[in-house]
């Protein structure tokens, strides 16, 4: 499966940015798919997660209430609603994709990923 993320961008602070994650393939159903983000400086992280059904979603602490990630396999996308905004939600956001996730917030999990789309959030 082949990935491509959408839709960073820059935003003040308290604002709101949708994130896109489209997918290649009839079976991206099958697939968990998960964002991450990577700083300056600072290791990959993980953001959140979603199940192939779409009836599954988890959060790290840092975005919970205040990211939403969904999906609508019939368009082969997942996407990732991000308001509230912080300064220290800048990043590089990447989505990642595969069909067996156990350890959901390690980034080795993922064998398919995007291309990453820059998010800056300005104070």
């Amino acid at each position: 499966v082949q990935l491509q993320a959408s839709g960073g961008g820059l935003v003040q602070a308290g604002g709101s940015l949708r994130l896109s994650c489209a997918a290649s393939g009839r079976t991206f159903s099958s697939y968990a798919t998960g964002w991450f983000r990577q700083a300056p400086g600072k290791e990959r992280e993980f953001v959140a997660r979603i199940s192939g059904s779409g009836g599954m979603t988890l959060y790290a602490d840092s975005v919970k209430g205040r990211f939403t990630i969904s999906r609508d396999n019939a368009k082969n996308t997942v996407y990732l609603q991000m308001n509230s905004l912080k300064p220290e939600d800048t990043a590089v956001y990447y989505c990642a994709a595969d069909k067996s996730v156990s350890y959901y917030w390690r980034s080795s999990e993922y064998a398919y990923w995007g291309q990453g789309t820059l998010v800056t959030v300005s104070s």
